[in-house]
């Protein structure tokens, strides 16, 4: 597919999508709306989600890592959200806190140390940086309500997953809530927030909740299933490795439920020739650990 139809597919799924050019406006996170923009934009082809933030560079799902994330010019961030045992919805991808916190040291006795099963006041006193690097001892995992405090401050993009539903009765619907409460499901919003899950009850919970928000299935449906998917769907986000060019192409034969054609955001990409490669699919987006490897691969600033 041509890089301008490439873009342009983005660009109307991912809101108004506007990649990052290397200006200074640009790697301090500002999202940028006028019409050259837009029109630059539409040269660059997919767009780049940093994955978990900037997580390369930062302890992943951290308000370090969006900060990071901004401060390389990056606007759309991805993130993971779970739910404490007293109904705190936050920021973290394992179902465990045991790789990404110091909790086997601050509580060694609650093995296999599941989220659920912890306060949201335990786990605010857990270390979530020292992990990562000594330079971010003292990181905490985020709220999120704080973290899209943070998103909005550094004027970001959220692809937001619902990790893990089924340990967590009825969290679509609260996380809609607190996105609500947080002005985030508002017209303008709207265009900045994408939610997904692996689980394709999630995400059809999550589109009667709220029809006009963009939604994504992480996984790869068979072509077969595909017309099922595509009434509560808007794009479909497998690995990167399951994917083709002729499946990518496939799916643009069926359209979602605001009437365009379903795009394909690819994970996880770190390396430049698989950017490329996937690039070439005519995928609407890359999701990377490294973004500004995959901007440079695609020659996008």
């Amino acid at each position: 597919m041509h890089a301008r139809a490439i873009a342009a597919t983005a660009t109307a799924i991912l809101g108004a999508a506007v990649l990052p050019t290397p200006t200074s406006d640009a790697r301090a996170g500002e999202v940028r709306g006028t019409v050259d923009d837009a029109r630059a934009d539409r040269v660059h082809g997919p767009v780049v989600v940093a994955h978990r933030g900037a997580s390369a560079y930062a302890p992943e799902n951290t308000l370090a890592s969006i900060d990071k994330a901004a401060g390389l010019g990056f606007s759309w961030v991805e993130n993971d959200v779970q739910r404490t045992k007293d109904g705190e919805l936050v920021v973290i991808h394992d179902d465990s806190l045991r790789r990404t916190t110091n909790v086997a040291d601050v509580f060694p006795g609650r093995a296999p140390w599941k989220v659920k099963d912890f306060t949201a006041a335990e786990i605010a006193r857990l270390d979530a940086g020292r992990w990562f690097s000594p330079a971010y001892a003292g990181t905490r995992v985020p709220t999120l309500k704080q973290y899209v405090r943070r998103v909005e401050h550094n004027h970001e993009k959220l692809l937001l997953e619902i990790k893990n539903p089924e340990l967590y009765p009825g969290i679509e619907r609260q996380t809609m809530t607190l996105l609500g409460n947080e002005g985030w499901l508002d017209r303008a919003h709207l265009g900045r927030l994408v939610v997904q899950s692996f689980s394709a009850d999630s995400v059809r919970a999550v589109h009667a909740l709220k029809p006009a928000l963009t939604t994504a299935y992480l996984g790869r449906p068979s072509l077969a299933e595909l017309q099922r998917y595509a009434r509560f769907t808007d794009l479909i986000n497998p690995s990167y490795g399951s994917i083709s060019r002729s499946y990518v192409a496939a799916l643009r034969a069926f359209r979602g439920p605001h009437g365009r054609p379903l795009g394909v955001c690819a994970w996880t990409v770190d390396d430049a020739a698989t950017a490329r490669k996937v690039a070439r699919y005519g995928v609407v987006g890359i999701i990377t650990n490294r973004p500004d490897v995959v901007r440079a691969a695609l020659g996008t600033g």
